[in-house]
């Protein structure tokens, strides 16, 4: 199979680390440690990966910066673009991730916060090193809300008033959270990506329920431009017993084709 040819859209393993382990949740909740992210890059690379996301998520709630040393550590190992989230508060944080490798660095609480951020890292190594992370839950009764550090326990309902204010303050991508179907491998929201389809004018990454290749081609389907997934790539069988896998490349150019 020729790897010259680029596949129309990019399928992409997210990876959550928590005190240096690799971790899963289930809709953002109960981590559960499944090995070292060094290893699993390290197959990642074997499988030829295109691209590779790495959310460290206790940074935020412990209120640091971004583990350079762990960045250090995988960015040695990785041998595809690496897009890092966790801690991100600042332009000298982001300097600090591009100076070891990172291609991308991937904001949620910075950019809620201050879209000033978003500018500034944008200035600095343009738009598409910028991704803003946008986690957005469905209530029991109710619309979508817009979720993060600050927002009301009930959340914010403009949440794509919130994805047109960070794309006009500079973000290169969106990564569309749904929180209700992470780690649940059930298949992705596609009512709440063709939502966001319509006004996101960047490439718009779809995250959260993927548990087969046909909810891949669904998202897809529904306004994707790329699809990230987690459980689908580290989980295997009912029992869930922890195997780090990646469809081929055949697989791929026949769900999505190529350009």
């Amino acid at each position: 199979m020729d790897r010259t040819a680029v596949l129309r859209h990019r399928v992409i393993p997210f990876l959550l680390v928590k005190d240096h382990g690799l971790v899963k949740t289930n809709r953002f909740a109960d981590p559960k440690y499944v090995g070292d992210p060094i290893n699993a890059i390290r197959i990642f690379n074997e499988k030829e990966v295109d691209e590779l996301a790495l959310l460290d998520i206790s940074a935020t709630p412990e209120q640091r910066g971004p583990n350079f040393g762990l960045v250090r550590d995988v960015a040695s190992e990785c041998f595809m673009p690496l897009a890092y989230g966790g801690g991100v508060r600042n332009l000298e944080d982001a300097k600090g991730l591009f100076s070891l490798g990172v291609e991308k660095v991937v904001l949620r609480s910075a950019a809620m916060t201050d879209l000033q951020v978003v500018t500034a890292i944008a200035d600095y190594a343009g738009a598409s090193s910028v991704t803003v992370s946008v986690d957005v839950k469905k209530p029991r009764i109710g619309r979508h809300q817009l979720f993060g550090p600050g927002t009301p326990a009930h959340g914010i309902s403009d949440w794509t008033g919130f994805i047109r204010r960070v794309i006009d303050a500079g973000a290169g991508e969106i990564v569309l959270n749904s929180v209700d179907r992470d780690g649940t491998m059930s298949g992705l929201d596609e009512h709440l990506i063709a939502l966001a389809a319509e006004v996101t004018t960047v490439p718009l990454v779809a995250v959260g329920g993927v548990g087969s290749l046909d909810h891949i081609r669904a998202g897809v389907q529904a306004g994707a431009d790329a699809v990230g997934a987690g459980s689908f790539f580290v989980f295997y069988g009912p029992r869930r017993a922890v195997l780090i896998t990646y469809p081929s490349y055949a697989d791929l150019t026949a769900l999505l084709g190529v350009e």
